[in-house]
């Protein structure tokens, strides 16, 4: 977790940069779970070959991927189908750190979509249920209709049968690292068999 005391883009001695278990280290850069998930750009390969963008919440980490979460009928879900890897990024510039990554998509497990979708906001729960085609299709008064009428009607909220997630499995992190008194810096790290191999890149 990022805190007051910690300097602008630092997080470790420079003599720990090509040492630390990169998973590890992104668990420090990220808030702490009682705060709200962090936005994540999330690309993927359209199937008209040209790349796409968004952003997705980063719903958590464990040692070897980071987790997503979205509706099963929306485009990126199509797109990994027919390709299944991605790239995210996720970016602190208020304290000179940025991460990017790529690797396989494979879909997370039952367990795990129903613990996220336990985890989110009610906000994030009902718009699970409502955001399909048909009430997009609404106009603004009558959207919020159907919205407040489906929460009156319903207390506690299990995940729909849209609800999906999916585990990028990491095989490349870098983070980046400011310095407002000098040059930035990388530090890369690549999976292989028998664990990571890193090197520290110009920034």
């Amino acid at each position: 977790m990022i805190t007051s005391g910690t300097g602008f883009g630092a997080d470790c001695p420079v003599e720990e940069y090509l040492i630390s278990d990169p998973v590890a280290l992104l668990h420090r850069w990220l808030p702490d779970d009682e705060s709200p998930p962090p936005l994540m750009a999330l690309a993927t390969v359209g199937r008209d070959g040209y790349p796409r963008v968004r952003h997705v919440l980063l719903s958590e980490v464990d040692a070897t991927a980071v987790y997503f979460h979205t509706d099963s009928r929306s485009s990126k879900v199509a797109e990994l189908s027919g390709h299944p890897r991605a790239a995210i990024a996720l970016a602190w510039p208020e304290v000179g750190r940025q991460v990017v990554a790529h690797g396989e998509v494979q879909r997370a497990s039952d367990d795990e979509l129903r613990r996220t979708y336990s985890r989110r906001s009610r906000y994030l729960q009902l718009l699970a249920w409502v955001n399909d085609a048909e009430t997009a299709a609404l106009d603004a008064a009558e959207r919020r209709r159907v919205w407040a009428e489906f929460d009156r009607a319903h207390g506690e909220l299990s995940p729909p049968s849209t609800w999906t997630g999916f585990a990028i499995e990491l095989h490349e992190v870098t983070f980046w690292r400011g310095d407002p008194e000098g040059p930035s810096q990388r530090s890369r790290f690549r999976r292989t068999h028998d664990g990571w191999t890193a090197q520290v890149l110009p920034g």
